[in-house]
């Protein structure tokens, strides 16, 4: 299954609640941080939540 690099670029400082916490569970924590998610509907749906605050990229 393809995996997904996350890649944090701006703060949650200042956003709502939901999104502190999305990015917490997708294991983000500060700027720059990254993590390798499966490519599954649930984490399509809090990238979604903070596409703001992210990029995304594909890992074979």
């Amino acid at each position: 299954m393809t995996q997904l690099l996350v890649k944090q670029i701006r703060s949650g400082v200042g956003g709502r609640q939901n999104q502190r916490d999305t990015l917490r569970t997708l294991g983000l924590r500060k700027i720059g941080d990254t993590s390798i998610r499966e490519d599954r509907p649930e984490v399509r749906g809090m990238i979604n939540t903070v596409a703001h605050l992210v990029t995304v990229e594909e890992v074979s």
